[in-house]
């Protein structure tokens, strides 16, 4: 069929490869986190066609199969009151986005937040009794 109209029907998520008539070999860069974080590439990008020149990433939500896609299974268990703190986590989370949280994500989103605050979780850990000595 050739009466569809450009651009209908297309990927909203595709790598922009068009030139526009810009006869540059370098990219855009993809984000300002990449080259620096300073702005600079802000600038270079909005003179270079602007944003819609950059390559955007997908989010892992949109670009996996099912919600185990990419993840090793690990065994979790849980006490009775983390438990239902996740439970009541879920559901603020839940209502914060107005949609479903599933609750894989949830617990990788935890345990990635606690990777980057270990001072908290050796804090928890002492509490559990982590750190103790019985000796004088």
């Amino acid at each position: 069929m050739t009466g569809m109209k450009e651009g209908a029907g297309e990927d909203p998520f595709a790598e922009d490869t068009s030139t526009d008539g810009d006869t540059s070999s370098s990219p855009a860069p993809e984000s300002t986190e990449e080259s620096g974080g300073d702005g600079s590439s802000s600038t270079a990008a909005a003179s270079a066609g602007g944003p819609s020149r950059r390559t955007m990433q997908i989010p892992y939500k949109f670009r996996r199969d099912g919600v185990q896609d990419g993840r090793d299974r690990v065994p979790l268990f849980l006490k009775p009151d983390t438990k239902s703190a996740e439970r009541d986590a879920l559901r603020e989370l839940e209502e914060r986005f107005d949609a479903d949280v599933s609750l894989t994500d949830l617990r990788e989103a935890l345990v990635m937040v606690g990777l980057e605050h270990l001072d908290e979780v050796e804090g928890e850990l002492e509490e559990w009794g982590y750190g103790m000595t019985f000796e004088e």
